[in-house]
């Protein structure tokens, strides 16, 4: 079968559907139009002579011949995207796209100047940051890498320490919800407090977690407010109107400690922890987009 030089970009295409779920979410993950790649869709489908993809109003998912075609397309598209990259080798300042999935924290916190010193370093490259808190596997969401703490990486994973080499958690409450319950002098007296508690879009509810002189605790405490780490906002807004006790990073409750709406709680217990690090996948060539992030960072002070 002949094929056209627009093919490989309508199989690009393709791919971008599939690991979407969506023409609309490709669109917004690619850079391109969901009409255009239907278009790119309805061309190749009708070159091929075989239907692709089953589209309802919820999903898209590849079909039979679709998930054949799709696992012999992506090690064949990832080999010419790198001899492609090869080519920003030559180049005084190397060129693309970096995709990088970061959590909200590293976003929010220490994320910037980082970025910021990165885009001058490197003007000619595109740098997207997908923010989420889930766990998800990098290639899968055709990210090049991400940033993590320590205890979710993958073992077969390259990490690069970036940002904050040692954090800590936090807890507070405001000081009209003590006037009214008390102060807790021990962990365990939080079990009879209100706390206003986080869970992933996973399902699994995060225990708090206490160490003092060699003793750690984990708690799973109650209270009237549970939500997504993306959401963490809500949590310290209900904790300062005196609805119950916040457990969080330190760095998101110090603005609100230091202006007298929250008051720490237990901190000879609060607990400390290895910072983020950068991760990608050591086995596939590594674009020249990304290869120079990983070396701006390692520059970067500890």
């Amino acid at each position: 079968m002949s094929i056209e030089l627009h093919s490989m970009a309508d199989l690009t295409a393709f791919v971008l559907i599939v690991q979407h779920g969506g023409f609309r979410q490709a669109a917004r993950a690619g850079g391109h139009s969901a009409s255009a790649l239907s278009e790119a869709m309805r061309r190749l489908e009708n070159q091929l002579g075989i239907r692709l993809l089953v589209r309802t109003t919820r999903s898209v998912t590849p079909t039979e011949a679709g998930t054949l075609l799709l696992n012999r397309l992506r090690p064949a598209l990832s080999e010419v995207s790198s001899a492609l990259d090869v080519l920003n080798e030559l180049r005084a300042s190397p060129r693309g796209t970096l995709r990088l999935n970061v959590p909200v924290i590293a976003a929010r916190f220490f994320l910037q100047p980082i970025v910021d010193g990165f885009l001058k370093a490197y003007p000619d490259i595109l740098l997207e940051l997908v923010v989420d808190n889930n766990f998800i596997d990098v290639g899968a969401s055709s990210c090049d890498a991400g940033i993590r703490y320590g205890e979710h990486l993958e073992q077969d994973m390259i990490a690069v320490p970036i940002g904050p080499r040692t954090q800590r958690f936090a807890v507070a409450a405001a000081p009209s919800y003590l006037q009214q319950r008390g102060l807790p002098v021990h962990p365990r007296d939080l079990l009879q407090h209100a706390c206003l508690r986080g869970r992933f879009l996973s399902g699994a509810m995060p225990p708090w977690e206490f160490e003092r002189d060699g003793q750690t605790l984990t708690l799973e405490p109650g209270g009237p407010l549970i939500v997504t780490p993306t959401a963490a906002d809500l949590a310290v807004s209900a904790a300062i109107a005196g609805h119950g006790i916040v457990y969080l990073f330190e760095e998101w409750l110090t603005p609100h400690l230091s202006s007298g709406q929250l008051q720490p709680l237990l901190e000879d217990w609060w607990p400390s922890f290895t910072g983020p690090f950068l991760y990608y996948s050591g086995k596939n060539h590594l674009p020249a987009p990304l290869r120079a992030f990983i070396d701006f960072v390692k520059t970067l002070p500890c």
